[in-house]
């Protein structure tokens, strides 16, 4: 199988191409039924019309010190295939023409598309039962596109109904400093460089990649599931493992049993999580929380779990299921759990997700990025850093 970041391949991507892009002469209307297969969100509605938005307490755009903010770029939420070849092959120019010349016609639906409705899905829960609350997810939409490819981008978000009113669009620079400014606490993309820079400067980031075939997913619940070592905590024993070996690094969890993880990337993502999960709690809504987290571990559990959970105890944070698959593929419990997400340090299982039709997403972090495991390398293609 082939993963290219923010887009589908093989028989998949050719019978797609058109209906998957805005290419060609399609219609709105085409473009609907077009989008109706290509994942497990509602039809939108037909039309180019904006919703209107009744909040409770007339708070529509928490403050970003405040807000849960998560930052996609256009290549992950939207399929850009077809725009993206002409820039590659004619340049910025007819790039821009190109944009403009079909702005009417929407994306359709990339790999964050389902994330985003979920989150959409839980502010509404929230906004009910904390009308004048600020503690909810902002979705910010960064891009390094011109301002001129905003219309059709305003245009494609209304049309899938989607709530997203900030956007960054550099024209080409780096978004990096940007994302500090809106505090934002998870940064994904299909630019695994600048998802690195961005796990540099202390944000939580991932590459996102577009399976062949995708999972439904839950309308009502928000699922999020991650790996442990070099995600949630650091890869500290990872390095025994990939140094030493299993047995090692048995006795090194069981010497350091007592002994706290660091933490990694996504921990702080997970805290924002938790933090919102218990607004739920609060209110009596433990048993049928809209948010759900899972963490989906290659550590096996009497041996080297007790750690990952002694530690999560301590953070005060817990996830509400914990799969120790020792070893075992991860691919065929997460197709069980359909996550919206799935974050993974290691390409290996990110690809072994996506082959059961799991949205997946690469952590670059910690000594297994020097030890790279792929099943065909030669079939995943670096992600461009145009857009």
């Amino acid at each position: 199988m082939s993963l290219d970041p923010g887009q589908e391949t093989g028989a998949a991507a050719a019978a797609n191409a058109n209906a998957t892009n805005g290419d060609g002469k399609d219609s709105w209307e085409t473009q609907k039924d077009m989008n109706d297969h290509m994942g497990p969100t509602k039809k939108p509605k037909p039309g180019m019309m904006r919703r209107a938005r009744k909040v409770e307490g007339g708070i529509f755009f928490p403050k970003p010190e405040n807000a849960v903010t998560i930052a996609v770029s256009t290549r992950v939420l939207f399929r850009t295939e077809t725009e993206q070849k002409v820039f590659e092959q004619n340049g910025i120019e007819e790039y821009l023409k190109y944009q403009m010349e079909h702005e009417n016609e929407p994306f359709a639906p990339g790999p964050a598309f389902a994330f985003v409705k979920a989150l959409e899905t839980v502010n509404a829960q929230l906004r009910e039962l904390y009308p004048d609350s600020e503690e909810l997810f902002d979705i910010v939409l960064v891009t390094y596109n011109h301002a001129h490819v905003g219309v059709r981008l305003i245009n494609t978000i209304n049309y899938h109904n989607l709530f997203i009113e900030r956007f960054c669009m550099t024209g080409g620079s780096s978004p990096i400093g940007y994302l500090k400014a809106y505090h934002t606490n998870l940064y994904l993309s299909a630019d695994s460089e600048k998802v690195r820079e961005a796990l540099e400067e202390g944000i939580a980031a991932a590459t996102m990649f577009m399976p062949e075939k995708m999972t439904e997913v839950s309308e009502t619940q928000l699922r999020v599931a991650f790996d442990g070592d070099a995600v949630l905590f650091s890869d500290e024993s990872e390095r025994i493992f990939k140094a030493h070996g299993l047995d090692k690094f048995f006795e090194h969890e069981k010497e350091h049993e007592n002994m706290l993880l660091d933490h990694g990337p996504l921990k702080g993502f997970l805290e924002s999580l938790g933090k919102l999960q218990k607004k739920f709690y609060a209110k009596g809504r433990r048993l049928n929380c809209p948010i759900r987290t899972y963490l989906v571990t290659a550590r096996s559990a009497a041996s080297s779990g007790i750690r990952a959970l002694k530690t999560l105890r301590a953070w005060g944070l817990e996830t509400d299921e914990a799969l120790f698959l020792a070893g075992a593929p991860k691919g065929p419990m997460l197709e069980k759990i359909r996550p919206h997400i799935y974050f993974d340090d290691q390409m290996f299982h990110v690809q072994g997700a996506a082959e059961m039709g799991t949205i997946a997403a690469h952590v670059p972090y910690g000594v297994a990025q020097k030890y790279p495991h792929r099943k065909k390398p030669a079939d995943i293609k670096e992600p461009s850093a145009s857009k």
